[in-house]
């Protein structure tokens, strides 16, 4: 027989008859990852762009606006990447690049 899940308000996964699982979801550490960087910064992110499980914990790539230029075309970009324990607690994080908004990637780096 199959045990139903279902998530919690925090978004760790619960069993059917309530117990929960030791790790909370990629998608809830991404979101308080994003949220925690927010407070940090004092800005409010653009959009979450990556999520990986590390050996720690996890790694959020998260994106806000560095520099406000008119047209908003013109905005520069940076994306931070924020490490985590394997609750999802903020460990660090650092700007991993800079970009004008609507600029195509450059791959050849």
């Amino acid at each position: 027989m199959t045990e139903q899940r279902s998530r919690s308000s925090s978004g760790e996964r619960e069993s059917k008859d309530g117990g929960r699982r030791n790790a909370p979801s990629a998608g809830a550490v991404a979101r308080r990852a994003s949220d925690e960087l927010a407070d940090l910064l004092d800005r409010e992110p653009e959009g979450i762009v990556s999520v990986e499980r590390t050996d720690d914990g996890w790694r959020v790539g998260v994106e806000f606006v560095d520099v406000r230029r008119i047209p908003e075309t013109a905005d520069v970009l940076a994306e931070y990447s924020v490490d985590t324990d394997r609750s999802g607690q903020l460990v660090g994080y650092h700007r991993v690049r800079r970009y004008l908004r609507g600029r195509p990637e450059d791959n050849g780096r």
